[in-house]
């Protein structure tokens, strides 16, 4: 039996505003499982990926503070945001190599840490998404004995999105061009994993802003193949992409003038049912595409 695990706990910015069942359901599954969470109040947003268009080493310093405050409590950072993960992870990787093979630069980023008196970066601690802490650290076996309700019948489709799986140049527990881990969750949670073309492709959000036609025809091109692989849900380790192919699936459904009405879950969702939490404990209310036709095939 795996036994007290514990993480510094990086909800990240998402998770605690326009995607607030991700934090809900988190809480719900990590309780259920007895993995204890140290919430990383003082932290501050990873950057999503922008600050390095400024400046790579604004990027590296202000999340080398974040690893910094789990280092402080000897933990291994946890997030559910591949965003964050991908961000953070880099950041952590980059500053470790530094260390050996760019001291100078490893001074700096803690220089202007020491400015601010802030805890200096080791480089003595983790960076995991929720995803890697199941795999990994829990342990799928494990897993499947602490389900109490089966998902059986449940075709499940993962969308990993574009930081979990390329951001780092070392994934652990999976493979970055044909993963298997989310669909081996599938599996141990009872439900049927499908496969289709889109599944380890971007979502479109990044280019929502500017491009939003062709970022609405990259994900509906998504959620249609989902659907003709037989589907009834994607499932999602990035709140990012839960925002683009839930929020914004009516008007994804508009432009392409065809209906979708694929619910879309986060992974602590989806795990968290299968372990017997009940459905107004994981937010399933809050998603904009109804998850009622998937709670009622599951028998609620």
């Amino acid at each position: 039996m795996t036994k007290n695990l514990k993480y510094a706990y990086f909800p990240g910015c998402v998770a605690q505003g326009a995607c607030r069942e991700l934090s809900q359901s988190t809480a719900a599954l990590t309780q259920a499982l007895g993995i204890e969470l140290i919430e990383l109040k003082k932290a501050s947003c990873c950057g999503s990926g922008t600050l390095k268009e400024d400046s790579q080493l604004l990027e590296d310093t202000v999340n080398a503070r974040n690893i910094a405050l789990a280092e402080s409590l000897n933990l291994p950072l946890l997030t559910h945001c591949s965003t964050c993960q991908g961000v953070i992870g880099h950041v952590d990787e980059r500053l470790k190599d530094a260390k050996i093979n760019d001291p100078e630069y490893f001074d700096k980023v803690n220089g202007y840490l020491q400015k601010e008196n802030c805890s200096p970066y080791q480089g003595s601690t983790e960076v995991k998404h929720i995803l890697w802490a199941l795999v990994g650290d829990y342990g799928l076996d494990e897993l499947q004995k602490r389900v109490t309700r089966s998902l059986s019948g449940l075709n499940c489709a993962a969308f990993y999105g574009c930081y979990l799986l390329r951001a780092q140049k070392s994934i652990p527990f999976d493979d970055p061009i044909a993963p298997e881990s989310m669909e081996n969750v599938f599996r141990a949670v009872g439900a049927n994993a499908i496969y289709y073309g889109g599944r380890t492709q971007c979502c479109g959000w990044p280019v929502s802003s500017y491009a939003t036609t062709e970022s609405f025809r990259l994900a509906g091109g998504h959620l249609q193949d989902a659907i003709a692989a037989g589907a009834d849900c994607l499932v999602t380790p990035c709140p990012l992409c839960h925002l683009q192919l839930d929020s914004r699936q009516p008007e994804i459904s508009k432009m392409l003038e065809k209906p979708l009405a694929l619910p879309v879950l986060h992974l602590p969702q989806l795990v968290a049912l299968a372990l017997g939490v009940e459905p107004e404990k994981l937010g399933l209310d809050r998603h904009v595409v109804s998850t009622r036709p998937l709670l009622k095939k599951l028998g609620f």
